[in-house]
């Protein structure tokens, strides 16, 4: 099956879903049935509609910042890292919708290393978004349900937004169930609505997932006036999984999941490209393998790996890398005993011809989860230089 009649099937069986417990009629629901449906039609009835049209490519470079990298280096990383918008992560809320200030991302945005990073930021012409995340089914299954929980998590974010003078808000909410999406998109049109009338030129983003669950939570972001989507195009490879790209452009394992496919589920979801952001990952995966083979089976969990941290292993590996030109990721296979440690990463060459896919795309730009991760490999920050001047190498690049 080729790979556009499966996106439609796929994405009709979610709009289905998501129709039968929304109520909806034409948001997300009937239109993802009606571009599905004409994504799977003959090749007659697809000459009939027009062509889509790509609009011409954005460079905007979203960067987040977590706040565990919010270290003394970090502010000169970032002013030496060309980026348009910077995002300090994260603060979330506690049982009640009050901000919780207990947590460490709160002390660490609004302590001397965060301030100094909005302040410098903005200085240099750089926007800065303040990040709220919520994460986990339970968790949104309590708080999408609870009108009153949100007002107050919603004036709470804005007063702190305000406080800390930032240009925006940035709504990170993963693991959501169906029917929530209908809340979620209210919630994101709630907070832009308050947001704008604290600071009329202030923007709301969001960031949603590269599945069928992301693609609705995008669409319903949008049609409430999100400004930016920042498209997670990470973790379709992850600790419980086969090891593979983080962030692969195909797969050796089969799946048609990869950053292609969920272009294209955006698309047909009516997600609009000129306000979407690919977000790619600026870390790896390591998994212990039974043999250095780009695709060995696993024999553990996988565990995260940050290039910064293994800057004497990078610049001096026991062997070169290899490239896996297929999945687009660099593959370093290490001896550990009876058995191997391989770790896949992104690096400059494999990222290359993922944010040549924003462009080929038209999308608004591209992001990075995340900056810090690559301090003290300039090789990461050129890249990241030559795409925000438009001047990207496009060799072997996938187009839509």
């Amino acid at each position: 099956m080729t790979r556009r009649p499966l996106v439609a099937a796929l994405v009709a069986v979610f709009a289905v879903t998501t129709w039968l417990v929304l109520g909806s009629t034409r948001p997300v629901a009937a239109e993802l049935l009606e571009d599905a449906g004409a994504a799977a039609s003959p090749p007659a009835a697809a000459r009939s509609r027009p062509p889509v049209r790509i609009p011409d490519p954005g460079h905007e470079v979203y960067g987040y910042v977590p706040y565990w990298e919010m270290d003394e280096g970090i502010v000169d990383h970032v002013a030496g890292t060309d980026l348009s918008t910077l995002a300090v992560f994260s603060v979330t809320h506690g049982n009640k919708g009050a901000i919780a200030t207990d947590q460490n991302g709160y002390r660490r945005i609004t302590g001397g290393v965060g301030r100094r990073l909005i302040a410098e930021a903005q200085a240099r012409g750089v926007r800065v978004e303040l990040v709220y995340t919520s994460f986990g089914t339970r968790k949104n299954g309590v708080f999408f349900t609870r009108p009153d929980v949100q007002a107050r998590t919603i004036e709470e974010l804005v007063a702190l937004a305000v406080e800390l003078g930032v240009d925006g808000i940035n709504l990170d909410v993963e693991l959501l169930e169906p029917e929530h999406v209908g809340a979620y998109g209210d919630f994101v049109g709630r907070v832009r609505t308050a947001w704008r009338e604290a600071r009329p030129d202030g923007q709301v983003s969001v960031a949603t997932m590269a599945n069928f669950s992301g693609s609705a939570m995008a669409r319903a972001a949008a049609d409430a006036g999100a400004d930016r989507i920042f498209l997670m195009g990470y973790d379709y490879h992850w600790a419980g999984s086969g090891p593979g790209a983080s962030s692969p452009l195909a797969r050796r394992d089969g799946s048609e999941k990869d950053l292609p496919w969920s272009l294209d589920l955006y698309r047909l979801a009516g997600v609009p490209v000129e306000r979407t952001l690919l977000g790619l990952p600026l870390y790896g995966m390591a998994w212990e393998t039974e043999a250095p083979d780009t695709g060995a089976p696993a024999s553990s969990r996988g565990s995260v790996f940050i290039p910064r941290r293994n800057l004497e292993l990078l610049g001096d590996p026991p062997s070169p890398p290899i490239f896996d030109s297929l999945e687009g990721v660099e593959v370093l296979a290490l001896p550990e005993g009876d058995a191997w440690r391989t770790v896949y990463f992104d690096s400059p060459a494999s990222l290359t011809p993922k944010l040549a896919l924003a462009n080929a795309h038209g999308l608004a730009g591209a992001g990075f989860w995340a900056i810090g991760y690559e301090r003290g490999l300039p090789a990461y920050t050129a890249l990241i230089a030559r795409f925000r001047a438009g001047q990207l190498e496009t060799a072997g690049t996938t187009t839509p």
